[in-house]
């Protein structure tokens, strides 16, 4: 964050953190006592009223699903839960298991109503996992919290997900260092500005089970993390969008940068592929 008075851009950034907790307190899976975490003893059928930030984070993820086919999907709660359990204990689910978990996902199985802004669930022991979107939207609102208090020429990191404001003091815009598959070194530098980019892969977290190597990645498709050797970078408009958007590329392969690109926000997206995992 550049700033003129140190003083004044601290408490302005105190402001955009605890803009990021309430995110944090609202839409994490992690936390039992969370407004996301308590939607999953819902009943079936029954409206449940949200707060204006976990409606709009869900109505945010039901368009993206729409859109990517199902490649992005919200409601991967219950599949999440167990693939951290698989990845703990290094052994596969239980078919029986897996079968169950994969019943209670699908993002079609859930309704909002904006009217009264509420959520329905259609299908029993139904969760969210917005861990591939919230991050973003929470850099989007740290950012815009930022530049609302006057300091527009300020970064936010959040981790695989970078919110660039307006460039530095006299330079084009922010450097930015994209890793995929080796920590020690960068596959390029992209100079930014007033944009968002995010990089999704197996650089960090993954568990080899078997003699194969799964990804953290979930597939939708079998409920199970991702085998083949795939990252990718996505430069958008706001992270919210290349959050997503970048675990969306890992799922659907190659391919997915032609698709991707026509979707809105969306500037650049990168795929890179190396051998199956196997």
């Amino acid at each position: 964050c550049h700033a003129d008075q140190r003083d004044a851009a601290e408490v302005a950034t105190m402001a955009a953190f605890e803009m990021a907790e309430r995110v944090n307190g609202c839409a994490s899976d992690y936390l039992p006592e969370s407004e996301l975490s308590q939607l999953a003893g819902a009943r079936v059928g029954e409206p449940v009223t949200l707060t204006p930030l976990l409606f709009e984070l869900l109505e945010h993820s039901q368009v993206l699903a729409e859109k990517t086919g199902g490649a992005f999907d919200p409601s991967l709660g219950p599949l999440t839960r167990l693939w951290r359990e698989t990845r703990a204990s290094a052994r596969l689910p239980d078919v029986a298991v897996l079968r169950d978990a994969r019943f209670a996902a699908g993002w079609r199985h859930f309704t909002l109503d904006p009217t009264t802004r509420s959520v329905t669930l259609h299908r029993e022991k139904m969760s969210f996992d917005l861990g591939a979107v919230a991050k973003g939207y929470a850099a989007d609102l740290m950012l815009e919290s930022l530049a609302s208090a006057g300091f527009r020429q300020s970064m936010i990191a959040a981790g695989g997900d970078i919110r660039l404001g307006d460039p530095p003091p006299e330079r084009e815009g922010w450097r930015v260092a994209v890793q995929t598959f080796d920590l020690a070194r960068s596959d390029e530098v992209l100079v930014l500005s007033n944009a968002a980019v995010s990089t999704s892969g197996d650089l960090h977290q993954s568990v080899e089970i078997d003699g194969v190597k799964y990804s953290h990645i979930l597939d939708p498709a079998t409920g199970l993390g991702l085998t083949r050797r795939i990252a990718a970078t996505v430069i958008a408009s706001e992270a919210k969008i290349s959050d997503p958007l970048a675990t969306v590329a890992c799922v659907l392969g190659l391919e997915a940068d032609k698709f991707l690109k026509k979707l809105p926000g969306v500037r650049e997206v990168k795929i890179r592929v190396v051998e199956d995992l196997q």
